[in-house]
């Protein structure tokens, strides 16, 4: 559903994606008694004044509009032109990259004094956090702003809460990915800064203000995110484990950014409809497609900004299953893929010249520690070394005492938060981040530098074929 303020009025018109007849109009009064509550963004019509100062900008009702530079029709064109069915367009059109809208010159000037928010939030099954992230907008302090809830095809009753909870809900017509069904609440929204939230991430009141503020503050901005607070909604180490590390990550990193996170960020609409949108023709499932939007953005010069203030709760739990998928199958991978392309590693991050020595140093831990136990079974000759295996320990001690003076002020960050024993814990887990990590990065790369030599002697061989077949055939 769509607010629009007509007349001194609310009218309640049907969404794009479901209306059948652009001219109908349903009844406000009952409208809101069958919604309940609603979010700022969509406030209440039955307490209105007859001249209201209404929370949100005013946005014009294309009631039967024919006109083709009208959003409403070029909305309707878009999803009529990368309807699915269509091969091409499901595959590289449409939504993987932002299709360009056009605004009217009157809802520009209504937006300049305050921009307005349209807050995105994909969800695929996600109906046991969604509602608490829909509440949690809907305590915001800031009111001028949208909730826009993209129902990735759940199986579950994810849309229903959308529904209930007031917020605009945009149903895909096939699975897309995250980066996909962001791309396409793009296509509905309103506001000139596209406000990026998880399903399974809960804001805190003052997140849009903050938002807001930056933006108003710094119209080179280009994009802001934020982190994960430091209270993750679940209690077991895993999960208290990977939500603190990610908020050490961001709070200890440079404010000028050079990527970005969608989990809990914004985007201004300029600058995302230059840079064309997440890429969800090749990121599918969860993934890096954030990281990789931060990159196309700070390659074209584009302003980021890390906001340590802007902190939101994760809700997931996590499990070792789920740990290792995310780290090596969706992030790890497509990362160092993404690395291999640009030719560019950043030293932000999760990629600090720290990081990166550590897991070169855990990985020769890993290969020392591995020599040693088959020299003990007798399966390995034993190598000739000052001390003997002694010696060899000493060496081993060393280097672990090098990784724990590296990262020890991630060990007295987490010892501050939970205490030396969840510290002591941690330190296995986190060096076994480095190995997989650096495992991954140094096959990918090994991958990349075959494949590049490969081509690049293929097409030498192939004509110096072709030129001897040439001669013997004169």
């Amino acid at each position: 559903m769509q607010l629009c303020h007509q007349g001194g009025f609310v009218q309640w018109v049907q969404s794009p994606l479901h209306q059948s007849d652009k001219g109908k109009v349903c009844n406000p009064m009952a409208r809101v008694k069958r919604m309940g509550k609603t979010l700022p963004g969509m406030a209440n019509p039955v307490a209105c004044a007859p001249k209201p100062s209404w929370p949100w900008t005013p946005v014009k009702c294309y009631k039967g509009s024919t006109n083709l530079r009208s959003p409403l029709v070029a909305r309707l064109r878009i999803l009529e032109v990368c309807a699915p069915g269509d091969a091409q367009n499901d595959r590289k059109s449409w939504p993987q990259r932002m299709p360009e809208t056009t605004s009217s010159p009157a809802r520009a000037d209504q937006r300049v004094a305050s921009p307005r928010l349209s807050v995105i939030v994909p969800v695929y099954n996600g109906a046991m956090h969604l509602s608490r992230c829909l509440d949690s907008l809907r305590l915001s302090n800031c009111s001028d702003f949208e909730v826009i809830v993209v129902d990735d095809c759940s199986t579950d009753h994810s849309r229903q809460i959308a529904e209930r909870s007031g917020a605009r809900c945009v149903r895909a017509p096939h699975t897309l990915g995250p980066a996909g069904a962001r791309n396409l609440g793009v296509v509905h929204a309103q506001g000139d800064i596209f406000v990026f939230v998880d399903a399974d991430v809960e804001v805190p009141h003052n997140a849009l203000g903050l938002i807001e503020k930056d933006f108003a503050d710094d119209t080179q901005l280009a994009a802001v995110f934020g982190a994960y607070d430091d209270e993750p909604a679940w209690g077991d180490f895993l999960s208290q484990y990977k939500n603190l590390m990610h908020s050490y990550v961001h709070l200890k990193s440079s404010e000028r950014a050079v990527t970005f996170w969608a989990g809990g960020g914004a985007v201004r609409r300029e600058a995302f409809v230059e840079a064309g949108g997440f890429d969800a023709g090749r990121y599918r499932h969860p993934s890096i497609e954030d990281i990789e939007l931060g990159y196309r953005l700070a390659r074209a010069g584009k302003k980021i900004k890390l906001n340590k203030h802007l902190r939101v709760k994760h809700l997931k739990r996590w499990t070792v299953r789920s740990l290792l998928k995310a780290d090596i199958l969706r992030r790890a991978v497509p990362w160092t893929q993404l690395i291999v392309e640009t030719r560019h590693l950043p030293r932000d991050l999760n990629l600090t010249s720290g990081a990166r020595v550590s897991a070169g140093l855990v990985g020769l831990l890993s290969v020392g520690c591995m020599i040693v136990l088959l020299q003990v079974v007798n399966l390995l000759p034993t190598i000739r070394f000052p001390g003997g295996l002694r010696g060899e320990l000493a060496i081993l001690a060393i280097v672990a005492m090098a990784l724990l003076a590296l990262n020890w002020d991630v060990y007295s960050f987490f010892a501050k938060k939970r205490g030396w024993w969840f510290a002591v814990r941690v330190v296995p887990v986190h060096w076994l981040y480095y190995l997989y990590s650096g495992a991954v990065f140094a096959l990918c790369g090994t991958a990349a530098i075959v494949r590049l030599l490969v081509t690049s002697l293929l097409p030498n061989s192939w004509g110096s074929r072709a030129a001897s077949h040439s001669s013997r055939g004169r």
